[in-house]
């Protein structure tokens, strides 16, 4: 299967916010005008804070939107290292639903992962969009090398999310993380990939060139989707 690949190249995050805010904006309007709701995946860290703050301008009956991280840390919610914190403080003062995959800090990461599948069974799927972003090392939501790789990738289809033991550790997040599985990933509706900087979009032209037989975790999920996918990349 070859997947279908747009980029689109912008000359800064802002232009890059701007232009992403505007195409989410649209597939939610989409799912609010078809079933009267909207449910996305959307990714944490640095890279997409200006799409958030774009968004979150836009004139959206946001009371019908619920917002998933695509991943977190097992870390308490308020902790710096919190993707859903983070949504949070965007999202719901606009009245969304911003629904955590993580409920606190846990020591069997496998059970969080559990628990995470659980909670999400019970919203509509598929998604409406899942935005994804991806580390330099080709991970993407927190499908990561490491012992729970192939489970991420290959898991069954129904299931939502799974614990994930990065190895090695992230430096910067030495922690376990709750991820949506690729099955989850796969099906959505819509699926972007917003990454900035010349190494990482190396990185993702290596994944895409090498295909199902990716080393990389992004190579695996873009394998795998179906539908186009659009990426967008700044310097």
């Amino acid at each position: 299967m070859t997947t279908e690949i747009e980029w689109w190249d912008y000359d800064d995050t802002a232009e890059m916010g701007e232009a992403l805010a505007g195409d989410v904006q649209f597939i939610i309007e989409s799912a609010i005008d078809a079933r009267g709701a909207a449910v996305i995946a959307l990714a944490g860290g640095r890279t997409p804070g200006p799409i958030y703050a774009k968004l979150s301008k836009a004139k959206l009956d946001w009371k019908r939107v619920t917002i998933i991280p695509t991943d977190d840390r097992i870390v308490p919610m308020g902790d710096p290292m919190s993707n859903v914190t983070g949504l949070a403080k965007v999202f719901l003062p606009l009245g969304a639903r911003v629904i955590p995959v993580v409920s606190e800090k846990a020591d069997d990461y496998k059970a969080a992962g559990r628990a995470a599948d659980a909670r999400l069974q019970d919203f509509h799927w598929p998604l409406d969009l899942c935005l994804l972003g991806m580390g330099a090392d080709g991970h993407t939501a927190s499908i990561f090398p490491g012992p729970d790789l192939q489970e991420a990738l290959t898991g069954p289809k129904e299931r939502r999310a799974l614990g994930v033991m990065p190895d090695p550790l992230p430096p910067e997040a030495p922690v376990a993380r709750v991820s949506l599985s690729l099955a989850a990933i796969v099906s959505a509706r819509a699926l972007m990939i917003a990454i900035t900087g010349q190494e990482k979009r190396d990185v993702l032209e290596r994944a895409i060139a090498e295909g199902a037989g990716s080393t990389l975790p992004i190579g695996r999920v873009l394998a795998e989707t179906e539908l186009p996918v659009d990426i967008h990349w700044s310097v």
